[in-house]
């Protein structure tokens, strides 16, 4: 925390699994919260990855130490709420210096009841997360005036601590769309028309698709295949999300069948895993969940390498992969499998999205214009 604000906010403790606790300060919503802990390797883009459905239910961890100097605005929001079960970072920002921000990080997390704490050594939890994997934590933001005791400690670290044999929780129906809606189409005539399938999804992915004159009705996680089919699409997307994809069984069997549609049909992060089970391949948890926007992807193919950003804790089993089902990328940090296509079916998928910081759309991979190039090929 900086000296400037330090005794401004009440007293906060971030309790691990394994019991070890630190105390900082609480610079959002007063409360419990406890979840899977991930860090974030992005030097900016905060709020994206805040509200991005990909990190529900979890806590949240910056590696950059400087949070909250831009503030918050309506326009970045990746979804109409923060998603994160809370948020873990060294040091808070005075002041929000971009003529964009609306009000304040701190402001933004108390109004959406989110519990933060500052003050932290985020380089601990980011080393002690790599070396041990995922690992269960929880913050417990105090009453203003109130003093850190043992006993809170040890409310902390039970928290942290889930019962083994609890039931993960159904991520994707708490982030999906309850109905169907209309994304606006972007300027400059509309080419196609798109169903994307909400298991999660990004804002940003149904912009960058509105920017490729896609027109976009989003569906919720739940529809059934002919209902997707009954828009009569020229391509489906099947977006997002947070959560084990295995769990994802009603999602799996509608791929399954839009395997077989002949409709172009195209994966992100849970949406890649999801049609993987639905070809037959396997998924599996990661030893160290993948997040950050800074993660190189290699084209098999081309030998390209793009640069990705990250947000899962599962991956596609290689070796579990059917004939008709062919890799075509794989990370360059730990070699999990990244992309897929299928033979003779216009559908292909990826694990990870562009970093639209590095990431040029008009480069020879980009990622979903793969789906408008399939879309153009069947028009053909």
């Amino acid at each position: 925390m900086l000296s400037s604000l330090a005794g401004k906010f009440p007293v906060a403790i971030l309790a691990l699994s394994d019991g070890t606790v630190q105390v900082g300060e609480s610079i959002g919503a007063e409360g419990l919260a406890a979840g899977e802990m991930v860090f974030h390797t992005g030097m900016a883009g905060y709020q994206e990855v805040l509200t991005d459905p990909g990190y529900h239910g979890q806590l949240l961890t910056m590696t950059y130490p400087h949070i909250g100097n831009t503030g918050v605005n309506a326009q970045d929001a990746e979804s109409d709420r923060v998603q994160a079960a809370g948020l873990i970072i060294k040091s808070l920002s005075p002041v929000s210096s971009s003529f964009r921000a609306s009000e304040d990080l701190g402001s933004h997390l108390k109004a959406q009841g989110t519990v933060a704490i500052s003050g932290v050594d985020t380089r601990q939890v980011t080393v002690f997360l790599r070396e041990q994997g995922a690992q269960r934590g929880a913050i417990l933001a105090l009453p203003q005036g109130e003093a850190a005791t043992p006993v809170h400690m040890e409310r902390a670290v039970a928290a942290a601590r889930r019962p083994r044999g609890e039931p993960a929780p159904d991520r994707v129906s708490q982030v999906s769309t309850e109905q169907a809606y209309r994304w606006p189409d972007a300027e400059g005539g509309v080419r196609f028309q798109v169903v994307a399938v909400d298991l999660g999804l990004r804002r940003s992915t149904l912009r960058a698709l509105a920017a490729r004159g896609c027109s976009v009705t989003v569906v919720p996680a739940g529809t059934a295949a002919a209902d997707v089919l009954a828009y009569k699409p020229d391509g489906i997307l099947l977006c997002g999300g947070p959560g084990d994809p295995a769990a994802c069984t009603s999602a799996i069997a509608m791929a399954r069948e839009l395997l077989g549609s002949g409709v172009p049909l195209f994966g992100l992060g849970l949406g890649h895993q999801v049609m993987a089970l639905a070809a037959g391949a396997r998924t599996s948890r990661t030893g160290r969940a993948a997040r950050g926007n800074n993660h190189p992807v290699r084209n098999l193919q081309s030998g390209q390498v793009t640069v990705t950003g990250q947000s899962h804790s599962y991956a596609v089993q290689r070796a579990s992969l059917p004939g008709d089902v062919q890799a075509t990328h794989v990370s360059l940090f730990d070699d999990t499998l990244q992309g897929l296509r299928w033979t003779g079916k216009p559908a292909a998928s990826f694990q990870g999205t562009p970093d639209p910081a590095v990431h040029d759309p008009g480069d020879g991979d980009d990622i979903l214009g793969r789906i408008v190039a399939a879309m153009s090929d069947r028009a053909a």
